[in-house]
């Protein structure tokens, strides 16, 4: 479950603003693109391909695309998760409401069949399994993804109970998404992380090294903000907007970990 681990460490689990599934799958794959090292290659026309050989839905709402590429490197993956549900086609006809998109160098092809094995199993040993589109925030579908992860670690081996605590302490050590060095610059889009800070009677402020993000988030995004019950919109003057993390913290602050992402055109 390593790349799975990898994702939630490096911020590659964010809430997707979109119920489209063309447009959520390009997100995740965008996120994949943005790290050193992958390939130069269309990763979403490459998932796209595969889903129409086969939907890649596993039922109960979770959907697990890929894209193989004839190379070594690592497996990665990218995490998705939609508060209303996509229409994915899934073989059970409900909607998918967690994405876990995987790259598949060659050398991996193994590593990732053993790694969607165990999540499945995990998944299918789980309680309540059909709760967490309901969850109100992305920390909590966080927290569900590391529950199945102990699932799946805890039938796999005499050391399970050694290779938890390395999750725990490897969890417990995640930065803000804001605060990674993260390598957020994909060959045709921007991803740029930014935090957003919402006090007690309705203020907020936006902290980014972008002084232009930093002005149409505040411009725009917060005045909508307060017109949605505190809900961040989807998309404000061309950036796709998602919650990688919040914190809820006494005085009713909360702070808001995201990332916005638009095509470069779009400058």
């Amino acid at each position: 479950m390593r790349s799975l681990l990898d994702a939630l460490q490096e911020g590659r689990l964010i809430e997707l603003p979109t119920s489209d599934k063309h447009k959520a799958l390009e997100l995740l794959a965008v996120l994949i693109e943005a790290v050193p090292g992958i390939a130069k290659m269309d990763i979403v026309k490459g998932v796209l391909e595969r889903e129409e050989q086969a939907n890649t839905a596993l039922g109960k709402g979770i959907a697990c695309p890929h894209v193989r590429v004839r190379q070594d490197g690592e497996l990665l993956c990218a995490v998705g998760w939609s508060r209303q549900g996509i229409d994915y086609g899934a073989p059970d006809g409900q909607p998918v409401h967690l994405v876990i998109m995987y790259y598949v160098p060659d050398s991996e092809r193994n590593t990732y069949l053993k790694e969607v094995s165990g999540l499945a199993k995990g998944v299918m040993n789980a309680d309540n399994i059909d709760l967490y589109h309901e969850t109100a925030d992305i920390d909590s579908i966080r927290n569900k993804i590391l529950d199945w992860i102990d699932i799946a670690v805890s039938k796999s081996g005499p050391d399970a109970t050694a290779r938890m605590i390395r999750l725990e302490a490897k969890q417990a050590s995640i930065p803000a998404v804001s605060e990674m060095p993260l390598p957020l610059q994909a060959v045709q889009w921007e991803v740029t992380p930014f935090m957003l800070i919402s006090f007690e009677g309705g203020e907020r402020r936006v902290l980014s090294q972008e002084e232009e993000l930093t002005k149409i988030i505040e411009r725009d995004c917060i005045p909508l903000m307060a017109k949605n019950n505190g809900q961040l919109p989807n998309e404000v003057d061309g950036f796709q907007i998602s919650v990688a993390s919040q914190t809820t913290y006494s005085l009713g602050r909360i702070i808001y970990n995201c990332i916005a992402i638009r095509h470069r055109h779009n400058k």
